[in-house]
């Protein structure tokens, strides 16, 4: 990626971040960026374009989030702590980056213009935990399910989702 390009996917990062998706246009980046929209498209083709690059970035941080969370765990761990560990680890990612893991999840993931190979790598360390890609996606449609409630405000005022986090690992183990 261009020195331009990188920055300008910074910016809608951080934009989409600051205003969350409805803030996330192209004339607001461009604005954001000092230019005329009109020259954003040198860079990045359109919208979509864009988004791509963003998810991108998820994934990889996401990912890398995930495996820094079971390096030096023993191949051998325990299904369910490791769960844990990797449950807490994108429950945190998550709610450090809302709107950016919104336009990871949120959709169908455009898959044919992801880098090859990353969307395998991502989910590397929560096929490892769970033992198999089915489990995985069990896992994970349960870690998607409870983040985006969490997100969304959806759970009654004082519930304890730590309990219920440790509740929906253990019925996984």
């Amino acid at each position: 990626m261009t020195d331009r390009r990188t920055q300008i996917v910074d910016e809608a990062r951080a934009l989409l971040e600051e205003a969350g998706p409805d803030g996330l246009t192209m004339r607001s980046l461009a604005a954001r960026l000092g230019i005329q929209a009109p020259s954003l498209y040198k860079h990045v083709a359109s919208k979509d374009e864009l988004e791509v690059l963003l998810i991108t970035e998820a994934l990889r941080e996401q990912g890398a989030a995930m495996h820094a969370a079971i390096d030096g765990l023993p191949r051998r761990s325990a299904r369910r702590s490791t769960l844990t560990t990797l449950g807490a680890a994108y429950r945190t990612w998550a709610a450090a980056h809302p709107h950016l893991y919104r336009l990871a999840t949120g959709g169908p993931l455009p898959r044919a213009s992801l880098p090859e190979g990353l969307e395998a790598w991502a989910a590397q360390p929560l096929v490892r935990a769970a033992g198999s890609e089915a489990r995985a996606r069990a896992a994970w449609a349960f870690a998607h399910g409870m983040t985006i409630l969490e997100l969304d405000g959806r759970f009654p005022p004082g519930a304890d989702l730590a309990q219920a986090w440790a509740a929906g690992i253990a019925a996984l183990s």
